[in-house]
């Protein structure tokens, strides 16, 4: 087995709840993996949902009526935006 992903991990040391650590230890028979790579991987989701990104999701925001649009009046006002975006003459929007 090639164990060189295991050279960029950093060991540390929790306190956890008996409980829950009997639940990894259960899910871990259950599934075939050790305990630790269950512990890596809600570590990882962890690190994830208290992430702060760059970036918002989403950096565009479109004009609209205040009322869930249709697909194609979704279309349409996005259609809208780039236009406006590119400025005139640019062509269509496909």
């Amino acid at each position: 087995m090639d164990y060189s992903w295991y050279m960029s991990m950093k060991r540390t040391n929790v306190y956890a709840d008996p409980e829950d650590l009997a639940i990894i230890k259960e899910a871990a028979k259950r599934r075939g993996i050790s305990e630790a790579e269950i512990i890596r991987q809600g570590i990882h989701l962890a690190a994830m949902a208290n992430r702060v990104w760059d970036e918002p999701l989403f950096s565009r925001t479109f004009e609209g009526p205040g009322r869930t649009l249709s697909k194609p009046e979704v279309r349409d006002t996005v259609a809208e935006a780039v236009r406006r975006e590119n400025g005139p003459g640019s062509g269509s929007a496909a």
